[in-house]
């Protein structure tokens, strides 16, 4: 199965859930301003990669997991792939689409907008990693509850 976090502009929302995901941030505790630093595409996403997935690895289940942008076209997206796979004749089931944006605050909105929009990012980034951490439990819960999910599918 392929999973796919699915947040605006795949710098922020969608890169912290495939983390958890696959491992690289944990499950257990708020990790640390650095740990958030050092996720790769973590607030650098350029206007020309929305809607490229990016790849983070293997969850214990043996899935892909990626992380994409879709700006404001999230659930219109997420839609039309599962026509598409359908059309094409794939089960619907072989791809799972989570769409992230939900499990932030303003905080991690404005932080993006000025990081990834007006390219101060000196002055943005912080606040996305801010703003992340004090909303990482909805993270936990949207990782948890696509876990759950997978669990009962195997």
């Amino acid at each position: 199965m392929i999973i796919a976090y699915v947040c605006y502009g795949s710098a922020h929302s969608s890169i912290v859930a495939a983390a958890i995901h696959v491992g690289f941030l944990p499950n257990d505790r708020i990790p640390a301003f650095e740990e958030f630093l050092s996720l790769p595409h973590y607030d650098m996403t350029e206007g020309n990669q929305i809607g490229i997935p990016f790849y983070m690895g293997v969850d214990e289940f043996n899935n892909d997991v990626y992380a994409i942008g879709a700006k404001s076209g999230r659930k219109i997206m997420m839609k039309a792939v599962k026509s598409f796979l359908r059309e094409s004749g794939i089960h619907e089931e072989e791809i799972m689409l989570i769409d992230t944006l939900p499990a932030i605050g303003l905080m991690t909105k404005f932080g993006g907008m000025t990081s990834r929009r007006f390219k101060m990012i000196s002055i943005g980034r912080p606040f996305t990693v801010y703003g992340i951490i004090k909303k990482y439990k909805n993270f936990l819960d949207i990782v948890n509850s696509v876990k759950f999910r997978l669990k009962e599918l195997d």
